[in-house]
């Protein structure tokens, strides 16, 4: 397991660090009592969590009695501290901006003055200091996708390809739908009829088309294209969707094919919608005609 602390002082962006370490697949808690920090990394290494973020910043100090330090140096598990600063100056204007209480001192000033010398000795075993004074929350971002963290941890990107049926709706959570409706429908082909998009029957039928690899061959193209765009924008998600009547044929027939042709830009989950349902209704039509 790898744990990566997360601290710093209140105002300096350890929300927006969280948020960043969430879509790069690490397990995140805020406020974190020290007293059960040990007890949590025992139950995340029982649960096979591989990677965890904890925020622990002044606001433990309030409820917890054990020096911050002294539990950390205890950890056992491979552990990095991240570190975000901020200048005094940039800290009470945001303050001011947010209208938010420090959680040290009723005064800003005050609160920053207390908070730094409790976490000075945090900051100095710091493996990464970040000074967000004049970072954008999107460079913030960047700046922690670079560290070079754990093995175990990589910068994800992933990549959500769904076959589904038009007659029961367009998925509304897609980016992208590619309607392949344009093809011959292996339905209306008795012995294809029962099979689907995953059977090489069905493949070599649509194939036959040279209009189907024409167009998978296209949207390969447009993918490997935008896809590093939405990477560079802070985009850690993209869901394409393929339809066709059913959602049993031709859209999973296409479905399949880039899910599996862009394996190397990203991490791929391939979902079919309809498939199951559509089975159904093919069966029960069977038995009917029956």
């Amino acid at each position: 397991m790898y744990l990566l602390i997360v601290t710093g002082f209140s105002g300096a962006g350890k929300s927006c660090a969280l948020k960043s370490l969430e879509d790069m697949g690490f397990f995140c808690v805020d406020n974190m009592p020290t007293e059960l920090v040990s007890s949590f990394i025992t139950l995340c290494k029982g649960n096979m969590i591989e990677n965890v973020a904890l925020a622990i910043d002044s606001r433990a100090s309030v409820i917890s009695k054990k020096d911050i330090t002294d539990v950390l140096s205890s950890i056992d598990a491979d552990h990095d501290i991240l570190f975000l600063d901020c200048k005094d100056d940039i800290l009470i204007r945001r303050y001011s901006e947010t209208r938010r209480r420090h959680p040290m001192s009723v005064r800003v000033e005050e609160g920053i003055r207390l908070e730094r010398a409790l976490l000075q000795p945090l900051k100095e075993c710091a493996t990464f200091v970040i000074d967000t004074s004049e970072l954008k929350p999107k460079e913030l971002r960047l700046c922690i996708e670079h560290m070079h963290m754990g093995e175990s941890v990589k910068n994800t990107f992933t990549l959500v390809v769904t076959s589904f049926g038009f007659k029961r709706g367009v998925p509304s959570d897609a980016d992208m739908v590619f309607d392949m409706r344009f093809l011959k429908n292996p339905f209306y082909e008795p012995e294809l009829r029962p099979l689907s998009g995953m059977n090489q029957p069905v493949v070599d039928y649509i194939i036959a088309d040279p209009a189907a690899l024409n167009f998978i061959n296209s949207v390969e193209q447009l993918l490997r294209l935008t896809i590093p765009k939405f990477k560079q924008n802070d985009k850690h998600r993209l869901m394409v969707a393929f339809g066709c009547t059913g959602g049993r044929h031709r859209s999973v027939f296409a479905a399949c094919t880039i899910s599996e042709r862009l394996k190397d830009m990203a991490d791929v989950t391939l979902v079919h919608r309809d498939l199951s349902t559509e089975a159904k209704d093919i069966e029960s039509r069977f038995k009917s005609d029956e």
